[in-house]
Formats: C-alpha cells, sequence, structure tokens
C-alpha cells in the first residue's frame, strides 16, 4: 500500500538528501550528498515519507483530496540549516565598540573601560525577559528567513543565578513561540564575573547553577570556555563532570585563542562538540577523531575578529574529525546570522570543498545538538524541515556571497517563508 502524502514537492532541479549514516560523518563522506537530480519529496504531516525521480512519484506516493503540490520550479531544495552554536540571546548590541577597534584602540583598553563582554553582561542583567523575547523573535525571523530552522542557544552573558535562569528561561519560551527547532546549552562557564573570586565563581557554577538548571530542565546542555586566561583545563573537567553527573550534555568552547588541549579534554570527556578549534593540532584532531566528536568550525568569528589562524579544516578532514559550521552569531565576535557567509568564508579561508560546508552546516550540525535523528537530511522517517532555493545549483549559496538564495522555507512540513517573507508564526 501506498503511503498518502498531505504535501508534495515537484519539478525540484537537485534534491540533497544528505541520505547516509546517521553518526557523525567525516573524511570523504562529508562530500556526499545524497542527490537525486530531477525530483519530487513527499511529506505526510511533518515527516518526510518519500524521495526520488519525479517520473517515480505516481507509482510511490498517494493523494487526497486536500494534498497540496508545490512546484519547486527547477530549483534546488535542500534540509533546512542547522545553526549548532550561537548566543542569540543577549542584550544590548557593541557596534561602537566595533568602531573603536577598527580606528586602532586596543580591545584591553575597551574592555578594561567596562565594555566587551562585561558590558552585555551588564546589558543582559539590565533586559527584562520582555525586551530579551522582542530581539529573540527577530533574531529568529532573521534565521528563517536565511533558511535555518535549527538553532541551538547558549546562556553565558548572565553569569550569575538569576540571570542564567532569565537567560534559558526566554530561550525555552522562543521554543514554544516559534515554528524553528530550538535546543539550549547552559554555559554559565563562560568568564569569570567581576564581583565573584574564580573559586567562588566555580563553586557557585557546579554546586549551584548547574543542579538548579538540570533540575528545572532549563537545558540539555552544558559547556564551558576552556582556554588560558579564562577556564583551565582542571576547571573545565570540573564544570562537565558536574554536569554530565546532573544529566547534562558535555560541549566545550576548545582551542580557540591557544592550543590549550581543549580538544582532547573533549574526547576523554566524550563531549558531543568541541567549538572553534582555531589552534588544535595533530593530537588534538586524532583524539576527537577517535572519539567521533564533532568539531564546530566558526570561521566568522576569526574573520570578524580581524585574526589570521583559521581552523585548519583540510588537516581535521583528512584526520576523519566530523566537521559542523555554524555563526557562533553573539555581540562581541560575530553579529552574524548569516550561515551563507560562513559558508563562503570556509570555502575560501578554511579550503572546504562546496559539499563538506552543505554536509557542515546541516548532517553534521544535527550531530552537534543530538539532533541526527529528526534533523539534518530529507530522508523517510526525518522531519519536514526543507529550503526552496530561488537557483537550480547549491553551488550559488557560497559563491553568490551576500544574497540570501533562499525562496521558501518549511518547518515541520508547514510553509514558514514563501517568497522571502517569514509568515506569521502559528505555532501549535
Amino acid at each position: 500500500m501506498k503511503p498518502c502524502a498531505d504535501l508534495i514537492v515537484t519539478n525540484i532541479s537537485s534534491l540533497l538528501t544528505l541520505s547516509g549514516p546517521e553518526r557523525p560523518r567525516s573524511g570523504v563522506e562529508m562530500s556526499n550528498l545524497g542527490i537525486i537530480p530531477n525530483a519530487a519529496m513527499a511529506i505526510s504531516g511533518d515527516t518526510v515519507i518519500w524521495t526520488g525521480p519525479v517520473q517515480k512519484l505516481a507509482g510511490a506516493v498517494d493523494r487526497h483530496s486536500a494534498t497540496l503540490t508545490i512546484d519547486a520550479e527547477n530549483h534546488a531544495v535542500l534540509p533546512g540549516f542547522v545553526e549548532c552554536h550561537t548566543h542569540l540571546v543577549f542584550g544590548g548590541t557593541r557596534e561602537d565598540e566595533f568602531a573603536r577597534k577598527i580606528a586602532g584602540v586596543p580591545y584591553m583598553q575597551i574592555a578594561a573601560e567596562g565594555g566587551g563582554i562585561k558590558r552585555t553582561v551588564r546589558d543582559t542583567r539590565a533586559a527584562s525577559e520582555a525586551d530579551l523575547m522582542e530581539t529573540g523573535l527577530q533574531r529568529i525571523r532573521e534565521a528563517l528567513r536565511l533558511g535555518i530552522t535549527a538553532i541551538e542557544i547558549k546562556s553565558g552573558y548572565g553569569l550569575n543565578m538569576e540571570t542564567e535562569r532569565k537567560i534559558l528561561t526566554v530561550a525555552r519560551q522562543l521554543a514554544e513561540q516559534t515554528p524553528a527547532t530550538l535546543v539550549t546549552t547552559f554555559l554559565g562557564a563562560h568568564e569569570i564575573p567581576v564581583d565573584r573570586s574564580r573559586e567562588e565563581y566555580l563553586d557557585e557554577v557546579c554546586e549551584k547553577m548547574i543542579p538548579f538548571v538540570a533540575r528545572e530542565k532549563l537545558a540539555e546542555f552544558c559547556d564551558v570556555f576552556c582556554e588560558k586566561g579564562v577556564f583551565s583545563l582542571d576547571e573545565s573537567e570540573r564544570v562537565l563532570t558536574t554536569g554530565i553527573h546532573y544529566g547534562l550534555k558535555p560541549k566545550i568552547h576548545a582551542d580557540q585563542l591557544t592550543p590549550g588541549g581543549g580538544a582532547e579534554l573533549a574526547s576523554r570527556m566524550h563531549a558531543v562538540s568541541a567549538d572553534h578549534l582555531d589552534y588544535t593540532g595533530p593530537a588534538g584532531m586524532k583524539a576527537l577523531a577517535d572519539a567521533g566528536v564533532v568539531g564546530v568550525l566558526l570561521p566568522g568569528a576569526v574573520f570578524f575578529l580581524g585574526l589570521n589562524r583559521f581552523p585548519a579544516a583540510r588537516d581535521m578532514i583528512a584526520a576523519n574529525v566530523p566537521i559542523a559550521l555554524s555563526t557562533d552569531f553573539n555581540p562581541g565576535s560575530c553579529m552574524s546570522l548569516n550561515i551563507h557567509l560562513m559558508m563562503t568564508i570556509a570555502c575560501t579561508r578554511c579550503r572546504m570543498t562546496i559539499p563538506e560546508t552543505l554536509t557542515a552546516v546541516t548532517h553534521n550540525a544535527a550531530c552537534a545538538i543530538d539532533r541526527q535523528n529528526r534533523l539534518g537530511s530529507l530522508v523517510p522517517g526525518k522531519q519536514a524541515d526543507f529550503v526552496i532555493l530561488d537557483c537550480p545549483s547549491v553551488e550559488t549559496i557560497p559563491y553568490h556571497f551576500g544574497h540570501n538564495h533562499v525562496k521558501h522555507v518549511f518547518c515541520k512540513g508547514r510553509s514558514i517563508v514563501e517568497n522571502g517573507i517569514v509568515l506569521p508564526f502559528q505555532t501549535p
């Protein structure tokens, strides 16, 4: 008996199914996009039920009186992009600091004057939940317009119990009020607040914040900024071990500014992902590959900060590290949700191929938030999150950079963006 479709997308120039193993993909696997030319796709409810050549559609799928058929107009279709590393909920912006930095004022001077992360912490502490909801909704609408259908949201701009709770509460409310799939990460160990000693704050994170976050189910993951001058390897291990004890899956900011052993720690802790990796060397790459930890590269931060050390993606791929890409959206080092631009930077500065970047922003990014069982590919049984482009080739995305080639976006089988316009949210 043929399955019956509620929605059929036909006349697809190329359908990127990303079919393949559910585990994080590495090496040559990252170049296999599971492309079906001249394709069609059928959906029932919020789930993909069939994909294949358009000429086989009639024999594979039944229709009912209300089945909706969409003509992709010989354009490409691919899974919705997965943003697996953002700091989306925060108060205030820092464009004036950016202007000062490019005029030659050192960051350390700006920080000494109360700027940098300290400023964002102050602004976030001062913001109401309503303020954070308003800006959060604006940012999610922008993300949807760019074809991003799943977003990880980290805390970390509170650095006290009250504000970390506020950030994660807002993120949870956003998940209830938007069609995108949102996951939350507790990043209380993002920095040492000015009103606590290192020892006091680390105790607060491990003895009060993590138990509270876990008990209230405010986050699924626990992250830590493992870096010289922030949290040491031992301190980071304590944070992640505590998180694991309370049921939070480990993630880690690793090797962003120095080769500090963060990748090796991520491997020992069996982290879901290790993020940044700008200074990760061969030993760290081997450890990540052996443990199957997803390496999340954030080249937009390197670009925006005007640095020259981009992550060695070619070496990582050769070492069989599964690579994901994300924006690191935040007010200090990457004030952009443009995942398309990140693909271009990854191609030009990290020397990733276009197929590798597409795997990195879909399937592997879903693995980096432990959602590969539902997101990141378009095969029967997966969630119907997909993007219809305004062009026949996905190669146009990183090539024609600075332009949004997303025409239509569907989340859970429902139209969310039509002709580049975000529709009013109609969450269940």
